[in-house]
This record gives structure tokens, C-alpha cells and sequence, in this order.
């Protein structure tokens, strides 16, 4: 039988290599190592490396850092707008006072990701620690949220890490149909009109395959990602031209 040993992480520890995560077949695969900090610089030097935390601090558990292999990956290029979620931007576009935002209520958008139910899951992953760890990043400038709004209210969004030109997917919600598709096909925009290629999605779901997105080896994602990191910061802002790249198919 495989013993399989993980790094206990003490605050201020580098990380071991994305590579010596657990292997297929093994109790957790992907899990690279416990322990250590949700600062700043520890998520930038983990997004930078491959790795994400992702644990259940309402079960006790400690920090876990994951690093999957395959990864799943939205290519703003591959995105498929499909003829529902085009009549869909079309209609929000045409409404008065519905329209897309950019950092303008992070913190409420980490807080609707949290508290909205998913299939499977008796809770979330995004506990306290998690939003005060994230609202940091985002003050620091590497976190950002693409928000949908009607009438005044958020109905919609996601949030993401953003690293150079890497931008890596964390969660999203809904109140309304349509909502969180078309909140990621305005980060797709994004991504497109600057130069951004790739989208890290972390794992794969139905949901992102049927918008485009593919599973490709970890050992590919960490060589594009190394590349893109030191590439100068997206322009964080969004108006209704960036749709433009969207369509332009």
C-alpha cells in the first residue's frame, strides 16, 4: 500500500513544486501540502505556481493547497457564445440600468459565491478566512469581480485572481437567468480585448465544457502561466465596447 507524506506549511514557507502533488489514483489528488497563510504574498507566489487553496474551514479543516493534473482552462478564443447567451448580452445591453461593472462590490460578490447553494455540497468553501484572505488580494490589485447589475441591484458575478496576463476563475453566482453566463462572457471580452489567453478554471465541469473550455497536462498550464505571470497587469475596467471582441468570432 503507498504511503503518501504532505508538506506541513508553517507561515512564510516557499512551496514545494506544483509536480509533487498527489498523483492519480491516490486519496486527493492534486493536493500538494497543509498549513501556511492566506496573505497576499503567499496567494500570488501560489496563483503564480499553479496552486490554489481550496478547504472547509466550517469542518476544522486546515489550509489545503491543490494543484490538478489535468487542468481545466477557458481559451478566450475558444469561447462559445452560444445563440441563447447572445440574445441574452443583447437584451442587457438594450435595457436601461442593466449593465456590467468591474470591481465595484467585490466583497458583495465574494459574499453572494459563498451563500448560494450548489448541487453536492452540504457548504462552501468560502469561508471567512477565505474572504478576508481574497478582499486583501483585491486591495493589493490581483483580485479582481465582473459583476452584472440591473436596476440599481447585483444580480450576478464572479470573481477571479489575475496575475500579468493570467487570469485564474474562482467562483460565481446568479439570482437571475443568464446571469453568471453572461458575467463570463464579459470576463471572456475582457480577456480578449486585453491580451489575455487563457482563463484557469482549476477543474472540469459540464458547464465549462459546454462554454469552451478543455483539460490540458499540468506541466503545459504551469509553462504558459510562468510566461504570462510576467507579462505587465490588465487594464481592469470595463464598458459596453469591450463587447465588440466577444462577437467578433
Amino acid at each position: 500500500m503507498t504511503r503518501y507524506v504532505l508538506p506541513a506549511l508553517r507561515a512564510g514557507d516557499p512551496f514545494p513544486p506544483a509536480e509533487r502533488a498527489l498523483p492519480p489514483g491516490s486519496p486527493a489528488p492534486g493536493l500538494l501540502a497543509v498549513g501556511g497563510a492566506l496573505d497576499v504574498a503567499t496567494l500570488r507566489a501560489a496563483y503564480a505556481g499553479g496552486i490554489f487553496p481550496w478547504y472547509d474551514q466550517s469542518a476544522g479543516e486546515h489550509i489545503m493547497w491543490w494543484s490538478t493534473d489535468p487542468r481545466m482552462v477557458l481559451r478566450p478564443g475558444n469561447f462559445r457564445l452560444h445563440r441563447s447567451l447572445r440574445r441574452a448580452i443583447a437584451r442587457l445591453r438594450a435595457t436601461e440600468g442593466h449593465e456590467v461593472r468591474v470591481d465595484t462590490a467585490f466583497d458583495a460578490v465574494m459574499h453572494e459565491c459563498a451563500r448560494i447553494p450548489r448541487p453536492g455540497q452540504r457548504g462552501t468553501w468560502i469561508g471567512a478566512d477565505m474572504r478576508r484572505a481574497y478582499g486583501a488580494l483585491h486591495r493589493a490589485g490581483s483580485a479582481h469581480s465582473v459583476e452584472v447589475w440591473q436596476g440599481g441591484q447585483l444580480v450576478a458575478g464572479l470573481y477571479c485572481v489575475a496575475l500579468g496576463r493570467a487570469v485564474f476563475g474562482e467562483s460565481m453566482f446568479t439570482h437571475v437567468t443568464d446571469g453568471s453566463r453572461i458575467a463570463l462572457a464579459a470576463l471572456v471580452a475582457l480577456c480578449r480585448t486585453q491580451g489575455a489567453p487563457l482563463i484557469d478554471c482549476q477543474q472540469n465541469t459540464a458547464h465549462l465544457a459546454f462554454m469552451g473550455g478543455s483539460e490540458i497536462p499540468r506541466a503545459q498550464f504551469l509553462r504558459e502561466i510562468h510566461t504570462l505571470t510576467q507579462q505587465p497587469d490588465m487594464r481592469w475596467h470595463f464598458d459596453d465596447g469591450d463587447w465588440a471582441a466577444l462577437f467578433e468570432q
